[in-house]
């Protein structure tokens, strides 16, 4: 996957993503996102590139506190994702299937956390305000759901891998995505 380009049409941010990852230049598309002109839990999204790169090519201990670090931004609690979020989903699809990655499993869990974020639209239904306001939370909510079961496919080969870990998360996120 994820090689990810985007096109921007008024402010929604869609993703084109290639079916292999790069394992000779892991994340080579990220400076074609907007980064800086979305936002994350701590309002700019500028930071969410660098803790991509630390995710892919950081020793366990960084990754670690990358994924710590990402996972806050970008589904908050678990549960709670912001504008950045879709467009970060191809690059954690492509992280988790980069042999060399510290942490897959880890990155496997948040895609999952991702998928099931239902945060914005159960509040949305009971406060519709929520719907006019400024930001599109929900939007960005349906976004980052789609963006995830948009390459389910590249879960397969995750399945059977050695390592018990990283097959258990990807069991659970096949799971959560009725595959």
């Amino acid at each position: 996957m994820s090689a990810a380009t985007t096109e921007q049409t008024g402010t929604e941010h869609r993703l084109a993503t290639p079916a292999a990852a790069d394992v000779t230049a892991p994340l080579r598309n990220l400076s074609r996102v907007p980064w800086g002109r979305m936002r994350d839990s701590r309002g700019s999204a500028a930071a969410v590139p660098s803790l991509l790169n630390l995710l892919a090519r950081g020793e366990e201990a960084v990754a670690r506190t990358a994924l710590a670090e990402l996972r806050e931004r970008i589904c908050q609690y678990g549960f709670v994702v912001e504008q950045a979020t879709a467009p970060t989903v191809p690059f954690l699809w492509e992280i988790a299937r980069l042999p060399h990655a510290a942490c897959r499993a880890g990155v496997l869990d948040l895609l999952r956390n991702i998928a099931e974020a239902r945060q914005w639209e159960l509040t949305a239904r009971s406060y519709p305000k929520l719907l006019h306001q400024g930001e599109d939370w929900v939007g960005w909510e349906r976004q980052a759901r789609r963006a995830v079961r948009a390459d389910r496919h590249l879960l397969a080969p995750l399945l059977t891998e050695n390592d018990p870990e990283l097959a258990t998360a990807a069991s659970a996120l096949a799971r959560t995505l009725h595959m």
